[in-house]
């Protein structure tokens, strides 16, 4: 599986090596685990859209450098980051390879589905290189997300999903049940008129 998208092949390096340091990370055990998330993530199941930005969850549970409090702390990886030579701020993110990346810590039990369920991808080279093995969310964890945020953007997203049967309704179903989404997607689909998973057989 490859990620989809138009974009220059200069971008797509950058992406390409902005995911190698990610990936490096946890080898250094600087975070446990990540995906990538957010409207990147979305490139691999619907058509591309407009993005300048890098969405990374990810988990610090178990390392040794997090505060016992039980607060999740991001020192540790813009201290990696900075002493990598990756110190520029842009978009809230932290400039990688030319992408602005924002580290996501995970926040709730949602996070903490998706990032263990995350689907194993690879990014094809633009220049012919070996690809890039990067986790990805899967696309019903994606819009369950979309769903929980709930800004404009968000709900746009969830839409496109939809229109390009890109999600698996019947598991969207059970994602939306255990995290206690049902009401704010009969929201949802109130407003736009979609088809509810809910009334799709198991």
């Amino acid at each position: 599986m490859s990620l989809r998208g138009g974009r220059p092949c200069r971008t797509m390096a950058g992406m390409k090596n902005a995911l190698q340091v990610i990936s490096r990370m946890v080898a250094d055990r600087v975070v446990a685990a990540y995906a990538v998330t957010g409207a990147v993530a979305a490139l691999n199941y619907i058509e591309p859209t407009l993005t300048e930005d890098l969405d990374i969850l990810i988990s610090v549970e178990g390392l040794d450098d997090q505060p016992r409090s039980g607060l999740v702390t991001l020192a540790p990886v813009f201290a990696y980051l900075r002493n990598a030579g990756y110190a520029d701020l842009r978009n809230e993110g932290i400039v990688i390879e030319g992408w602005p990346v924002q580290f996501l810590p995970v926040a709730n039990d949602l996070d903490a589905e998706g990032l263990a369920e995350a689907n194993e991808i690879e990014i094809e080279s633009p220049n012919g290189g070996a690809p890039v093995r990067v986790r990805v969310l899967r696309a019903e964890h994606l819009v369950a997300t979309a769903l929980n945020v709930g800004r404009p953007k968000d709900l746009i997203r969830i839409t496109q999903f939809l229109t390009e049967q890109a999600v698996d309704l019947s598991l969207l179903r059970a994602v939306l049940g255990r995290h206690k989404l049902r009401h704010a997607w009969s929201r949802f689909c109130a407003q736009t008129g979609v088809r509810d998973p809910y009334a799709v057989d198991s």
